[in-house]
């Protein structure tokens, strides 16, 4: 599903990234765990096209990605990846069912057929009852519902998630994590996460060790 070959990042004459290497399956939830400053946000926005390194190549469902620029780039990403982050970025003046469509009609996709969907997944993942609801009516675990929902909408090859559990107690964290695995198990759904929640890291289906710009354990 996803492979990067020899990634390296410079930050002037700092190296961040050092020849890093990474193959993930279809289907696979996989940590990527290390202290701060080991490179794992780096990383995860490279191998998401958010950040470009300054040597390497990755490859989605075969197909090189790095070299994409521009409209093509942005159409690649909007359809193929989906993201969580640690502050959700939620539209403020949009309503939960608006931010989850948004990428799709970002996409062309059908209005009703979007929200037809996204409300079937706001339903799915427990917050039917708020699709009129603006983020700021919602609680942290809400919202960090609708990021996930809103990552889910264009059916994308992977989820790439940073520090999804960090604004959450560990009563909505271990939720999120279950969704993952829910989502794993009913639609094949493939995760790259970086982490320092060891609970879920735990449940994943592969740790990746990242230390000083390497990846130590994979």
């Amino acid at each position: 599903m996803l492979e990067a070959k020899g990634i390296e990042k410079f930050y002037e004459k700092l190296q961040v990234l050092k020849s890093v290497d990474l193959k993930i399956s279809k289907g696979e939830i996989v940590s990527i765990v290390g202290s701060s400053g080991a490179g794992k946000s780096t990383f995860l926005h490279i191998l998401g096209t958010l950040d470009r390194a300054d040597k390497g190549e990755v490859f989605l469902k075969g197909q090189r990605i790095d070299m994409l620029k521009g409209n093509e780039l942005a159409k690649f990403r909007n359809l193929n990846i989906g993201f969580i982050f640690q502050f959700h970025h939620l539209l403020p003046e949009f309503t939960a069912l608006e931010n989850v469509c948004i990428p799709a009609w970002i996409a062309g996709k059908k209005k009703k057929e979007t929200e037809n969907k996204a409300i079937d997944l706001l339903k799915a993942l427990g917050i039917g009852n708020r699709l009129q609801n603006k983020p700021h009516q919602l609680s942290g675990g809400e919202q960090q519902r609708v990021a996930v929902a809103r990552a889910l909408i264009n059916n994308p090859a992977i989820i790439m998630a940073d520090e999804p559990t960090g604004n959450l107690d560990s009563t909505n964290g271990r939720a999120l994590h279950n969704l993952f695995i829910e989502l794993r198990d009913k639609f094949e759904q493939t995760f790259l996460i970086v982490t320092h929640n060891e609970e879920l890291a735990a449940m994943s289906d592969r740790i990746v060790q990242m230390k000083d710009g390497e990846i130590v354990i994979n």
